[in-house]
């Protein structure tokens, strides 16, 4: 069945979504917040909206095309209203724990090798995930208050109202979007998937 409304969110940095977006990226990399459930991340919906954030955003962890992007604010600022201007399907899920497997994606996302060092020292036992998403743009974005219980340190939140869906376009076509997936595949191995949702 087509999903054609949904309030669950994915909260990540407004560089990203904006990448996503733009179709200049379809990679994601996880290790979880630090309210994460059993300090494990998870993924608690396959197909969710999202959800921008500033606060941690840090541009020398950014490649230089996408470091400008960052608008720089305080600790516990939050706009009083947040864009809701996509939507995504996860399609894939990969866990990676090999450096140099990382450092091989590094061309598929907008984050730099010394984002790429930081998130594998911390929580080394864990791996880093990998999310491939599907993003499509919203028919008409929608302006959506900001509720205290939004923020925090962690990835799914669910909003107060459900957003329409219906007359989503996706960013990339299906050619182009699954041509991508299939190199990022190839590059981490059919070993390491992660079961499916």
């Amino acid at each position: 069945m087509e999903l054609t409304r949904t309030f669950h969110a994915l909260k990540e940095w407004a560089t990203a979504v904006n990448a996503l977006e733009a179709g200049k990226t379809i990679m994601l990399l996880r290790k979880g917040g630090i309210h994460e459930r059993n300090g494990h991340f998870q993924v608690a919906h396959k197909q969710i909206l999202l959800y921008p954030t500033y606060e941690h955003q840090q541009s020398f962890m950014l490649k230089a095309e996408y470091a400008n992007d960052v608008y720089p604010v305080t600790s516990g600022w939050h706009p009083e209203t947040i864009r809701i201007g996509s939507w995504a399907e996860i399609t894939d899920i990969l866990p990676v724990s090999d450096e140099s497997i990382v450092n091989a994606l590094l061309p598929f996302h907008i984050w730099n090798e010394h984002f790429i060092s930081d998130r594998l020292k911390w929580k080394p036992r864990q791996p880093l995930y990998i999310l491939l998403l599907r993003t499509y743009k919203l028919h008409q974005e929608q302006q959506i208050a900001y509720y205290a219980k939004y923020g925090g340190c962690k990835s799914w939140i669910d909003l107060d109202q459900a957003i329409d869906l219906q007359g989503a376009e996706p960013v990339l076509s299906d050619f182009a979007y699954t041509q991508l997936v299939e190199t990022i595949r190839g590059i981490v191995g059919d070993k390491l998937y992660a079961p499916s949702l």
